[in-house]
């Protein structure tokens, strides 16, 4: 109303009115012109908690953003902080994605920053490249040709559709021998990872197989085209088709960029063509991209990692900023100086210098053996020493290039009595039980899942593999999904158990039982098979009530189902629960599965040119650069005690050669920085030297 009034007057009386002239004047001044706001305060301390560089990182927050973190140099507290300044900066979470390569690293961030700020910070989209593409499919898959309600093949699934499918082709008939359903399956994930063709793999892999490229093919355009029309899709799928989802649909793509307008990505040395194909897709419209990881840690090319992407982001999102972390709060700085002059060797990096305030005056060892057995003596008494001196034992790691160079060793801890674990074998959700449960689940999810009805059907007491396919035809026909198997007309010899699964299946479709409640009535259908199939079926039914424990914190079981089969739990109840083993124990581990973890002490063994690096590394310069690579984040698993050992005169019978030559990645290191030991036996010196 005031303005209005204002205004009237100021039309009708003009500039020299005497009521204009009586009138008072304020000048509104311009933006430049006004007093400045005071500096916003934020309730975390960030310049406190963080050291110049880290500081630099979480308070850039436009554009893109390269940060390269040295090994424990705090990438994981920089990610942390960074998410809790967006938020406090006022920037909506709902807009603000981070991409990790596990959903419990996505987690852990999230959990931290909302305890660092607030709750809002857990509002934050976060979680694996394929649980982001799980999701956004399911939104979107009407685009690309697919239903949302498409079952996801874990590994071990797609296995068995290969293998099926290539069953069905005959190729398991042949007189010379074709590869098996595993080397299959990696032949066309590598491909599809990698974005080489099939032919290229199959020549610089497995050139024992280049006779049957053809077929090989023709397998691949029938697991392809099974998965399409079955609503199947395996981890690969997931992301190419997101890829493609974002290429094809333009308006797709520019929604879900203005959606994320803060883009975080946490190992991006990790990441792959594809992968690197669709953070820049989603940030199309505004290239906030803050990728952080270690170019001198990029060590999984064998799995589609593509060194390239961190080193040419600078080029792909112009005018990159590039901050580097060096301040290490992990190791002591001789074992840092070791670790520098061994990665100062590679011929493409991002320079960086490791230090740290944690001084110390024990050197790094270089520890020559004449075998192999006095190799082995040698890490067994130290590590006994060690633990006399107040090292646990699983504070202590030995790591080697490849899982065979431990064989020796673990002979003789078993003689000592020394108590290890060593990194492999089967995981929770690769077990056979957990797989068996999970395929009946996966029938109730998509009946059209061939795999599973397969799974589900050889269980029945004499039913076969011809048998269980013209059962599943019948079912796939009928179009009625589980109710199909009313269509079956069954044969004697299994007719009483193909009804009790009948009539369990039936029952439960269509059925709006908690989640928990249908895992428990599948369970106690199950058991009876459990028993008769396993002789270790108490421990395995110890699985499967964990399974149900899990179950609980589900509603839907299509969501039950993605994550199992994207982030499932890492092991079975008998490894957390054994009573058998001392609480303590050794760790032995392949450098590829101790990425990311750290230990009081930690033996590289077998750093002998021939075995560290591998032969076949002489093959390229690139595979050479990774076996560097890989010795560095060896080393700086490290925090105070660091053994590099290698026997001499070794005869390798694979290429009929005797290996001597210390690594050359460890050779003509300074005495200064890495100190030599010699191996004496007691019986040939009273007093031994160490």
């Amino acid at each position: 109303m005031i303005l209005k009034a204002l205004s009237r007057i100021s039309t009708t009386t003009g500039d020299n009115s005497p009521l204009a002239n009586l009138m008072k004047r304020y000048f509104i001044k311009s933006a430049s012109g006004g007093v400045r706001p005071e500096k916003k305060a934020f309730s975390v301390p960030y310049k406190e908690a963080l050291n110049p560089a880290q500081y630099d990182a979480v308070t850039t927050l436009e554009g893109p953003l390269l940060v390269i973190a040295g090994a424990g140099t705090g990438k994981t507290r920089t990610l942390t902080y960074r998410v809790a300044r967006l938020v406090e900066e006022g920037i909506p979470p709902s807009i603000i994605l981070l991409l990790t390569f596990t959903r419990k690293a996505a987690q852990e961030m999230l959990r931290r920053a909302a305890a660092l700020l607030d709750h809002r910070c857990e509002r934050i989209a976060g979680g694996t490249f394929h649980s982001f593409a799980n999701l956004t499919l399911r939104r979107y898959a009407k685009k690309i040709g697919f239903q949302s309600g498409f079952n996801i093949l874990d590994r071990a699934d797609g296995q068995d559709t290969i293998n099926l499918l290539r069953t069905r082709m005959g190729l398991n008939l042949k007189e010379r021998r074709f590869p098996r359903k595993t080397t299959i399956a990696t032949i066309y994930s590598r491909a599809v990872n990698k974005g080489a063709p099939i032919e290229e793999v199959i020549l610089e892999d497995y050139p024992h197989f280049l006779k049957e490229t053809t077929d090989l093919l023709r397998l691949y355009e029938s697991y392809q085209a099974h998965k399409r029309e079955n609503l199947l899709m395996d981890y690969d799928d997931l992301l190419i088709y997101l890829r493609a989802l974002l290429q094809q649909n333009r308006d797709v793509q520019e929604r879900l960029s203005q959606t994320y307008r803060y883009i975080m990505v946490d190992e991006y040395q990790d990441t792959n063509k594809i992968q690197s194909d669709i953070i820049n897709l989603l940030a199309a419209t505004h290239n906030n991209v803050m990728v952080v990881g270690d170019d001198s840690q990029s060590i999984y090319a064998f799995r589609g990692a593509n060194f390239r992407n961190i080193m040419d982001f600078p080029a792909m999102f112009p005018g990159t900023r590039i901050i580097k972390l060096e301040e290490n709060y992990r190791s002591t700085q001789p074992i840092l100086n070791v670790a520098n002059v061994v990665i100062g060797r590679a011929r493409e990096k991002y320079t960086k210098v490791l230090f740290t305030q944690k001084k110390s005056s024990a050197l790094p060892a270089l520890v020559i053996a004449e075998d192999e057995r006095m190799q082995s003596q040698f890490v067994s008494q130290r590590i006994l020493e060690l633990r006399e001196e107040g090292v646990p034992l699983n504070e202590i790691a030995v790591l080697f290039r490849s899982s065979y160079h431990s064989f020796d060793l673990e002979i003789d801890l078993n003689q000592r009595n020394i108590p290890f674990v060593k990194v492999g074998g089967f995981k929770f959700m690769e077990t056979a039980h957990i797989k068996d449960l999970l395929a009946h689940l996966k029938i109730l999810a998509n009946p059209l899942d061939t795999v599973s009805w397969h799974r589900v059907l050889l269980m029945v007491e004499s039913i076969g593999p011809k048998t269980a396919e013209e059962i599943f035809q019948a079912v796939a026909r009928s179009g009625t999904g589980v109710k199909g198997l009313a269509t079956v007309r069954s044969k004697p010899r299994y007719a009483r158990a193909f009804e009790r699964l009948r009539k369990e299946l039936e029952s439960l479709d269509g059925n709006y039982l908690p989640l928990v409640e249908i895992g428990a009535r599948l369970l106690r259908y199950y058991e009876p098979i459990l028993e008769k199939k396993y002789d270790d079926y108490p421990k395995r039914a110890k699985d499967l009530e964990h399974l149900l424990t899990i179950m609980e914190r589900y509603q839907r079981l299509e969501n039950f189902l993605s994550d199992m089969a994207l982030e499932p739990p890492n092991a079975s109840v008998d490894d957390i629960l054994a009573t058998d083993y001392e609480d303590e124990q050794l760790v032995l581990s392949t450098i590829h599965s101790a990425k990311g973890l750290e230990w009081h002490t930690v033996f590289i063994i077998w750093v002998l040119e021939g075995r560290f690096p591998a032969t076949y590394a002489a093959r390229s310069d690139e595979e050479m650069e990774e076996e560097l690579r890989l010795m560095y984040v060896a080393s700086t698993r490290a925090k105070e005690n660091l053994y590099f050992t290698y026997p001499i005169n070794i005869y390798d019978r694979g290429t009929g050669m005797v290996f001597s030559r210390l690594s050359r990645f460890i050779e003509g290191i300074s005495e200064d920085i890495l100190e030599p030991w010699s191996l004496v036996n007691d019986h040939e010196h009273e007093d031994p030297q160490w």
